[in-house]
């Protein structure tokens, strides 16, 4: 590719609007350009990169023995009825109707068209298991898209879906598709994490997702240092320490705390750190849980709730939500600031936490009081104990293997144990070797191909641009000659270099614009590109071509032939 005749817009300019890098990055560099909110059309350099994210992706599901298809975007609503989510996906879901007043959706994701055509197709065991893929375009009406591609309304997609005579075989193909997903991320040259993650309205009793490790990244991984153990922070488990809690060793005191509601303010009006208290969150209840519509969740002062784990609880109402003020002086008596569990009047559940702390400072269900040296089973009833926190840096790994640390991600992949969740809702069966119907098991593996570009430019760019790995760069290699227009040495070893490098597979691009040698320099490594050979009159007259990895600090000199640069492509 000869850049002079390549559409190349690139910009020193940083868009206004542009909040992360990546997005910063990829205008700046021609990449993409915005149509509408979360909506952009993809430039042909832009593109380049993308299709070769696209191809990894399908060689490693070929590899992996799934076969591609490609479904409609447009879904009817029968379908998303038929599944129970039609309600469910809220506004994210794009819905319109044709001529007819038929319901309809642009897709964003295709568990219910998948499960459809597999009934239609599918009657025996002997068909199965099966695992169909498809990279094509899914839309989701974000009420904030922003971050450029990385959260578009409109993007580009890898989903794949499996169908299983029973639970064993679904897992088998799960580790099939992680390890597929290991190997997808690995050619991307990417530092990643793959962790345990809550299925969201996905469904599915098991999923995991695979980072790219970022400082942008907008999820939290807790990941334990010197251990294997990694997961979102949503779905990472606290245990009980093992230990016995400590004895009861002061007397239960009512003290007053006029004004001082939250657990910052107590503690530091009562000079007592916040591991040693108690705070009572009210939640409202899951029906006939509780005569009053609410339950109270007890953590420690420095706890935090998670309300995913929360909201899984039987007692407790899916989404969970906390209670009105009003609901809740009118059960307690007081202020929400002021909440104990010592004569708490609502079911009471408490983290594990919680529940080893002895002498704890708390709320007095009285307004503008709290409770000293307060301890359960004496003061008030041993609690029903649960997993209701957020996992802290510090704590120990859940499985007991090194401490928790917290890292930034961005979510490039999510693989699902989905069960029957589909199957069983729009009746998909198909008989078993004893002529019985059976009801499939079913996995979900979704990558998001254009939001990969995003995640690799936020971990590996630096001030000049983007630093793309070898496979993936829209280019692996650029030419620069300087003054080509006026000396035919340099014109001609560039050109020579440039045809034998193509010869030789080498995906070359020669910028042959005449530029000056800052600008040919500043957009090479704007866009990125992996390595770069300098060709001018002084290094051509010691037989030498100036060669740069898009890495490296300085420039170095190597013999002027195609096998020294092929050399430093090996």
């Amino acid at each position: 590719m000869r850049l002079s005749q390549f559409p190349l817009a690139t910009s020193k300019e940083t868009p206004a609007d542009a909040q992360v890098i990546s997005h910063q990055l990829m205008l700046r560099a021609g990449f993409i350009r915005s149509l509408g909110s979360g909506l952009y059309t993809w430039l042909p350099i832009g593109l380049r990169t993308l299709r070769k994210i696209e191809a990894i992706v399908r060689e490693e599901m070929n590899r992996a023995g799934a076969l591609e298809l490609s479904m409609p975007v447009v879904q009817p609503a029968e379908l998303w009825q038929d599944s129970g989510r039609w309600e469910v996906m809220g506004a994210e879901m794009l819905r319109f109707k044709d001529r007819h007043q038929n319901d309809f959706c642009l897709g964003p994701t295709h568990e219910e068209v998948i499960t459809h055509h597999v009934k239609q197709d599918f009657r025996s065991y002997r068909q199965l298991p099966v695992n169909y893929y498809q990279i094509q375009t899914k839309f989701r009406d974000e009420r904030r898209p922003r971050f450029g591609v990385m959260r578009a309304r409109e993007f580009l997609m890898k989903d794949a879906y499996s169908f299983h005579m029973d639970a064993e075989d679904l897992g088998r193909e799960y580790q099939n598709m992680r390890q597929a997903y290991i190997r997808i991320f690995t050619r991307l040259g990417a530092d990643f994490r793959a962790v345990k993650a809550d299925s969201g309205n996905i469904g599915g009793a098991m999923s995991e997702e695979f980072h790219i490790l970022a400082g942008s990244g907008e999820d939290l991984l807790a990941v334990a240092e010197n251990g294997t153990y990694a997961a979102n922070v949503e779905a990472a488990e606290t245990r009980p320490s093992g230990k016995p809690r400590a004895a009861a060793t002061a007397a239960l005191s009512k003290v007053a705390t006029p004004g001082q509601k939250t657990c910052e303010q107590v503690s530091k009006f009562l000079n007592v750190p916040l591991t040693g208290k108690v705070k009572l969150l009210v939640v409202k209840a899951a029906e006939g849980a509780s005569a009053s519509g609410l339950v109270a969740i007890a953590l420690r002062g420095d706890h935090q709730l998670n309300e995913i784990k929360a909201a899984k609880h039987p007692l407790i109402a899916s989404p969970m939500t906390l209670a009105d003020p009003q609901d809740v002086q009118r059960v307690f008596g007081c202020e929400v600031g002021y909440l104990g569990p010592v004569g708490c009047p609502v079911p009471l559940i408490a983290d594990y936490a919680a529940a080893e702390v002895a002498d704890f400072v708390c709320g007095a269900n009285d307004n503008d009081h709290h409770l000293t040296g307060a301890n359960w089973g004496r003061d008030c009833a041993e609690p029903q104990t649960a997993d209701l926190r957020v996992i802290a840096e510090g704590d120990p790994s859940p499985d007991g293997v090194g401490t928790i640390r917290y890292y930034r991600g961005i979510e490039g992949g999510h693989i699902f144990q989905l069960g029957t969740k589909y199957s069983a809702a729009m009746k998909l069966t198909v008989l078993n070797e004893g002529g019985q119907a059976v009801t499939p098991q079913m996995g979900c593996y979704g990558i998001g191909v254009s939001r990969l570009v995003a995640a690799v430019i936020e971990q590996s760019h630096d001030a000049g641009g983007m630093i793309w790995p070898d496979a993936i760069a829209p280019f692996r290699l650029i030419i620069c000659p300087i003054g080509s227009d006026k000396s035919a040495a340099v014109k001609s070893a560039a050109d020579t270099l440039y045809r034998e490098l193509q010869a030789a597979g080498v995906d070359v691009v020669i910028d042959d614009r005449g530029n000056r040698p800052g600008s040919m320099f500043a957009d090479a490594d704007l866009i990125g590109i992996p390595h770069r050979i300098v060709i001018g009159d002084k290094s051509l007259a010691t037989g030498q071509f100036e060669y740069k990895a898009r890495r490296a600090e300085k420039a170095e000199l190597i013999d002027a032939s195609t096998a020294a640069v092929l050399a430093k492509l090996a």
